[in-house]
């Protein structure tokens, strides 16, 4: 704030004139791809999507190869399908740690991200389906004295 408040009245009117929503803007390098990181687990994937026939390719694999699991392969097309822009972009994928569930929330995280990046006009309809939140919740650490991060040790009375 560079300007000096002598009241109350002025702090609530210099508030609502800097209160505007944020405005959303297309966030596309020179290549014309869009790049968002998502986070599931302690897995991390980076996600770029461009204009294209639908080709998804994950650590240089094709996605059927990669996931395996058609379960997995459908959290992936979620944010896709909700969108409408199915076999629209050719999407190139990253994806490192955690377990291939864990890979895959991941995906969909940062494929919704890019989406938004590419397209801002899709964020109200990811974001109700809540593809854009982060899934904060990790694996508790083992604690010393315990078998696990809260199961105790057998009891014996003698």
């Amino acid at each position: 704030m560079a300007e000096n408040l002598q009241s109350l009245g002025d702090l609530g009117g210099a508030l609502t004139a800097s209160s505007e929503a944020p405005k959303h803007v297309k966030k596309v390098d020179a290549q014309g791809r869009a790049y968002a990181t998502g986070k599931r687990k302690d897995a991390v994937a980076r996600v770029w999507i461009r204009p294209g026939s639908g080709k998804v390719t994950v650590n240089k694999r094709p996605l059927e190869v990669y996931f395996a699991r058609p379960v997995l392969r459908m959290i992936l097309e979620q944010p896709l399908g909700v969108a409408n822009r199915k076999d629209q972009y050719d999407i190139v994928v990253t994806v490192a740690g955690g377990g291939l569930s864990g890979q895959a929330g991941a995906v969909r995280h940062g494929l919704s991200k890019a989406l938004t990046y590419y397209e801002p006009e899709l964020r109200g309809v990811l974001k109700k389906g809540g593809f854009l939140t982060r899934d904060s919740r990790v694996v508790e650490r083992k604690k010393y004295g315990r078998a696990k991060a809260r199961r105790s040790f057998q009891f014996s009375k003698r």
